[in-house]
């Protein structure tokens, strides 16, 4: 790295008071994340925080078209699918090296998904892989030639581009992981726009230029991402000068940014959950009337219009309306109706056990979550439910939730984003998606029907046909309440004003690509 450079992402990095008046150098991005990444290989991690640093450093065989949840060429140049659904060839660009210097072929490709999905791979152990799911359906990947890959399925899957132009789908340097085994998240390798330069634990990532890059160097000399979990420390930042680009502006702050002329403030909706896992293994969420009276007792119209200031609606069921095909729009929201709720909880036999509720500082389009986790453990209270709140920080309550909310809480605060309407009700709502069988049903819900369901949508073709099922499924799930569904939120970043290029993305990653700072 140039010696201008490193002294400039230096002096990005001072820590200012929040009076101070900060200026990052010119041509290099500083990025104020939510938390600090939990790991920099794409298919060991969950998180969006995580995803939207990783989209810059690998790339997949396919990648979302910019603004869209669409499927576009990538690693792939292009692909053919066999008649029967089931074979994907995959003609694979050439001359692309790593950021390592090796090459990236059909080898690589392989290595890859190999090492997500056969036990028996010589690095399975430099996971764990959480979204494996992803790619259930996959037999067989085969190098046919080093410009070739084919992808056998055990049966159509519908979402199956879609989920390589996902983060789980990006695309690792096999020598890398070969060098570095299970510390690779830690020395990344991939053929994305930036390459990794250091990791520097709770302070910064730095990113720099890939030169070499196949769809064209970047305009940016390097980017910084820097975790900053507090809020208020990351306006403060954001108001100083010390950042760039705020990702998750609380929405007290968003009309300060709207108001000023240094500052571009983005919006935009997208694929979004806001939910509370209801543990159903335990009383007193085992009973059906009990969850659907946490539903009715929770204020979710204030929630939206106090504490979130109109940047989320009220979510009616387990499919974003963002899903425009799938999402049945005669669902309604469980309506604010506290009565309704102590009827509901006398029925179920509630007495007055102490609930259990986890609560996270921050992370991944949790939306406020210290606030709304009070404000919903008030509106409980109220209706006679003895509600005990624990807070922890997004990496320790993953650790805590993802494994199961058995013998430990009875709710959970949770966000998803998702890339396809199969991904959140599959990964989170079947019984096979149990903990114990590698999925996030952390709350143990499991109903035959909607396990059908969600197993026919992902081997039907036609869009009209899977829609259908999504929409008996929302229904299902909205009347069993497996979670209290509480938001659908429009994504938002500020930016300074010298940042140029800069777009959301349905998929609420960061591309920065085409991001220029003069």
């Amino acid at each position: 790295m140039r010696k201008w450079l490193t002294a400039a992402i230096a002096t990005a990095l001072m820590v200012l008071a929040p009076a101070a008046v900060a200026q990052t150098p010119p041509n290099v991005l500083v990025v104020g994340q939510i938390a600090e990444p939990k790991s920099l290989d794409p298919q060991a991690v969950t998180a969006v925080n995580d995803f939207r640093i990783l989209v810059n450093l690998y790339d997949g065989l396919v990648r979302y078209k910019d603004g869209t949840l669409e499927v576009e060429p990538s690693l792939a140049e292009s692909w053919t699918i066999s008649e029967d659904g089931k074979t994907y060839t995959f003609t694979l660009r050439e001359g692309v090296k790593f950021h390592d210097g090796t090459p990236f072929d059909a080898e690589a490709v392989k290595f890859n998904f190999d090492r997500m999905l056969k036990e028996d791979h010589p690095f399975a152990d430099t996971g764990p892989f959480p979204l494996a799911f992803f790619f259930s359906a996959v037999e067989e990947v085969t190098a046919v030639d080093p410009t070739t890959v084919e992808f056998k399925l055990d049966a159509p899957y519908a979402p199956f581009l879609s989920n390589l132009a996902y983060p789980t789908g990006l695309i690792v340097s096999p020598a890398a992981v070969e060098k570095h085994g299970k510390d690779f998240g830690r020395n990344p390798s991939g053929t994305g726009a930036y390459k990794f330069a250091e990791w520097e634990p709770n302070a910064k990532m730095v990113a720099t230029r890939n030169e070499d890059y196949w769809d064209g160097a970047p305009e940016l000399e390097a980017v910084i991402f820097r975790p900053i979990t507090d809020a208020n420390t990351r306006i403060a930042e954001m108001l100083s000068g010390g950042l760039d680009i705020m990702v998750e502006v609380p929405p007290d702050s968003l009309q300060q940014f709207k108001s000023s002329g240094d500052f571009t403030v983005r919006e935009q909706a997208g694929p979004h959950l806001w939910f509370l896992i209801l543990n159903t293994k335990e009383a007193p969420f085992s009973s059906k009337a009990a969850r659907q009276a946490a539903n009715y007792a929770i204020n979710k119209t204030a929630l939206v219009d106090n504490i979130l200031q109109g940047t989320a609606d009220v979510a009616a069921g387990p499919t974003p309306p963002a899903f425009a095909w799938a999402y049945d729009e005669t669902l309604e929201p469980y309506p604010y109706d506290p009565e309704k709720a102590k009827e509901l909880l006398k029925e179920a036999g509630y007495d007055g056990e102490e609930v259990t509720f986890y609560v996270t500082e921050g992370g991944s389009g949790m939306l406020d979550p210290v606030a709304m986790g009070t404000a919903i453990q008030a509106d409980l209270q109220a209706v006679g439910m003895n509600v005990s709140i624990e807070t922890y920080e997004w990496n320790t309550f993953l650790g805590n939730v993802n494994p199961g909310l058995e013998g430990k809480a009875d709710m959970a605060e949770m966000a998803w984003m998702t890339n396809d309407p199969d991904t959140l009700p599959f990964l989170a709502l079947r019984t096979e998606a149990f903990p114990d069988k590698g999925g996030f049903n952390s709350g143990y819900y499991s109903n035959p029907k909607v396990d059908e369901l969600l197993e026919k949508a992902r081997q039907v073709t036609d869009q009209g046909e899977r829609a259908t099922l999504y929409k008996e499924m929302q229904q299902i799930v909205k009347e069993d309440a497996p979670w209290v569904f509480v938001a659908n939120w429009k994504q938002n970043a500020v930016t300074a004003a010298a940042v140029e290029d800069f777009k959301l993305q349905p998929s609420f990653f960061l591309m920065l690509q085409d991001v220029k700072k003069p």
